[in-house]
């Protein structure tokens, strides 16, 4: 049966949950909440106390930092790593930081508003605190460092949660973070730098004792609108709560209304959650998103002789426990594996215990025993050949792993700096695009201009001239018998916007044939076009005619 001992640790408190699995059950157990002046002192307590000398152990990174890159899925993986490092890059330099100082992790998750791009999670945190709590634990069997933001949906059975039900998990400790679940994968993370801190603070400060201000925390309640209201003497410190709670729910109820997909159900959990009705205060402000306390997902298969309440309370220690056993998201582990984690459990010795290790236990069961004082046997000389035999190797593969490493190194940064070579001509690229699809724009527009200017000179041109041409083209066509007494000229536009000129001539003769024959010419002669002519006229044996057409 596999155990594992999850430390959560804050400033003066350390939560911790032993937690045993066996296939598919898990047990917790042991469970508790220590006040601490002096951590290394209250870590040594707690691994008595649970007994878990040789038990791996897991705990929480601190003062974590999230960014997210959106990226083409059609990347490769040493393409995705690339990118995500210099996208880092470019942010520590704009804030001005050494991206030295930083240990990071990611993960990839699709890009629900773009199928075209995938979404990286990016967590940074510092080295040097990072290290400092690990050196803590060095004597003991640590495991994995992890985001607890990330491990508790360790604590819900997501895989049977809805596809279509949208879920947050809001964990109010020191600080708070909002852990947004979408389609069963964790999709973002939120912080917020207020959280039950400045509450206990609030408190300590009146009553100086750290782990008494929690537990008026813990027999605090809340005013609702829907409880009665209690008496001043029994809540002597809500003006301490409810300012750092009121402004924590307007973030998260902000948060949460600010996202592109609809939340259906709030987990509320932390320090915080062991306030009486804090569900109902988050209920009333989040409105039609349901709001309960996150309880784990097994917590039914344990006995009923213990308040479900005090298991909530150490629901961190026991999802970190859970990572440690296997549990959640790969790849967010901040704790490196040494050399000596790599070794055979057999090979293992152990250090500073007072106790002899594995390995000298086997050899004196094999009464391989070394005395120096004596001239060497054959079997000790073979052993220690072998032994550094053995050394040679293991120096070899360092110093050709170094070397390897090195190579690696430095083809990665070509590769990187090939990329951002190749993106910066792409842009460029993508900016001469544009001009040139302005400039493509700008000279139709031209080009056009000029066609409508041309055609109106044209037409301006023709008309100028057609007045003159016409009674030029008429003078010698005009029969001798056959008097014009008036002209005239009158400019329509079509309905396509042209512009048409109707002429109307009026002519008289003593002879009607003459007429006919002076409009058959104008019409074979093209003269006009659309030749009509009107009634005729006889004054006094004089016929006058009235002949319309237009000009060609």
């Amino acid at each position: 049966m596999a155990s594992c001992l999850g430390l959560y640790i804050e400033d003066n408190i350390i939560k911790y949950a032993k937690v045993s699995k066996d296939n598919d059950i898990i047990k917790i157990d042991s469970f508790g909440i220590k006040f601490y002046d002096k951590l290394e002192e209250a870590i040594d307590q707690v691994i008595a106390e649970t007994y878990s000398y040789k038990t791996p152990i897991s705990i929480n990174s601190t003062n974590e930092n999230y960014n997210y890159f959106y990226i083409f899925n059609l990347l490769n993986k040493k393409d995705i790593q690339s990118y995500v490092k210099t996208e880092f890059e470019s942010i520590c330099y704009e804030n001005e930081q050494n991206v030295d100082v930083f240990e990071t992790r990611y993960v990839l998750v699709d890009d629900l508003n773009d199928k075209e791009k995938i979404k990286a999670i990016h967590i940074s945190t510092n080295k040097g605190e990072l290290e400092r709590r690990i050196n803590i634990l060095g004597k003991y069997k640590l495991t994995t460092v992890t985001p607890l933001a990330f491990d508790l949906s360790n604590l819900l059975e997501v895989k049977n949660i809805g596809k279509a039900e949208n879920i947050a998990i809001v964990n109010i400790e020191d600080s708070t973070t909002v852990t947004t679940i979408i389609d069963q994968k964790i999709y973002n993370i939120d912080k917020i730098e207020e959280g039950v801190e400045a509450i206990l603070n609030k408190i300590n400060s009146k009553e100086n004792s750290y782990a008494k201000a929690y537990e008026i925390c813990k027999n605090s309640t809340i005013y609702t609108s829907e409880g009665k209201e209690l008496q001043y003497e029994e809540n002597a410190y809500l003006d301490d709560i409810m300012p750092t709670l009121y402004n924590i729910v307007g973030k998260v109820r902000k948060i949460l209304f600010d996202s592109l997909n609809k939340i259906d159900k709030v987990y509320i959990t932390g320090t915080a959650a062991v306030i009486n009705n804090i569900d109902i205060y988050f209920q009333e402000y989040l409105e039609d998103i349901k709001c309960e306390i996150l309880r784990p997902y097994f917590i039914h298969a344990v006995g009923t002789d213990i308040n479900i309440k005090d298991y909530i309370e150490v629901n961190s220690a026991i999802a970190i426990a859970l990572q440690g056993l296997g549990e959640g998201i790969r790849g967010i582990n901040f704790r490196k594996n040494t050399l000596t984690d790599k070794l055979p459990s057999w090979l293992t010795i152990e250090v500073g215990s007072g106790k002899p290790g594995k390995t000298s236990e086997m050899l004196e069961k094999l009464n391989f025993k070394f005395d120096f004082k004596d001239a060497l046997t054959l079997v000790e000389k073979n052993l220690i050949r072998g032994a550094i035999a053995i050394l040679l190797i293991i120096l070899m593969y360092v110093a050709f792993s170094m070397i390897i490493t090195s190579q690696i190194e430095d083809k990665r940064e070509e590769v990187v700096a090939s990329v951002m070579d190749l993106q910066t001509q792409l842009s460029l690229i993508n900016n001469d695009t544009t001009m040139a699809k302005t400039k493509t724009v700008e000279y139709q527009r031209l080009i056009q201009n000029l066609e409508e200017q041309s055609k109106a000179d044209s037409e301006n041109k023709r008309l100028k001239y057609a007045i003159p041409t016409l009674l030029n083209k008429i003078m010698y066509t005009i029969p001798v018998n056959v008097q014009i007494t008036e002209i005239s000229n009158e400019e329509t536009t079509t309905e396509t916007g042209d512009l048409k000129n109707k002429i109307t001539i009026i002519a008289r003769s003593n002879r009607i044939e003459q007429i006919s024959l002076f409009i058959e010419k104008l019409e074979n002669d093209v003269i006009l076009k659309n030749v009509v002519n009107d009634t005729s006229q006889n004054i006094n044996g004089v016929v006058e005619v009235k002949i319309e057409g237009e000009l060609p």
